[in-house]
């Protein structure tokens, strides 16, 4: 049997909040240099919350950032339970930030120390 995970004391959720703050700041200066312009950060809906929604030319893109302390903890950051709530949520969001003959999708940008950002284009095929 599985032994329940234990609550997360305040100072260790203010600790993610603030590592989850600053990831998606890197992300969104990296997304920047690669030409992209952010159009909104950390929008919530009643499906979930999309941490950047960035656009190139006329593809939206609804992304989601993890940022984890080590390169190591990267392949086990996004889960498809997590992308589903985060398509769901871009799929709300289309009408305000997509147009007519626009292309969209949910990427993914894993960050960690030491690492370059890792962009997964796509990363949702529903």
């Amino acid at each position: 049997m599985p032994r329940p995970t234990p609550a997360r004391s305040p100072d260790l959720r203010r600790a993610a909040e603030t590592s989850g703050r600053r990831g998606e700041r890197l992300a969104a200066w990296w997304l920047r240099l690669k030409g992209w312009r952010i159009l909104d950060r950390r929008v919530r809906t009643p499906a979930g919350e999309v941490d950047l929604v960035a656009c190139r030319g006329t593809l939206i893109a609804f992304v989601e950032v993890k940022m984890r302390r080590t390169a190591a903890e990267l392949d086990h950051a996004i889960d498809q339970r997590r992308l589903a709530r985060v398509a769901a949520a871009a799929e709300v969001l289309m009408p305000r930030y997509a147009g007519p003959g626009d292309d969209i999708r949910v990427d993914v940008i894993l960050l960690a120390p030491g690492t370059r950002p890792r962009h997964i284009e796509n990363a949702w095929i529903g």
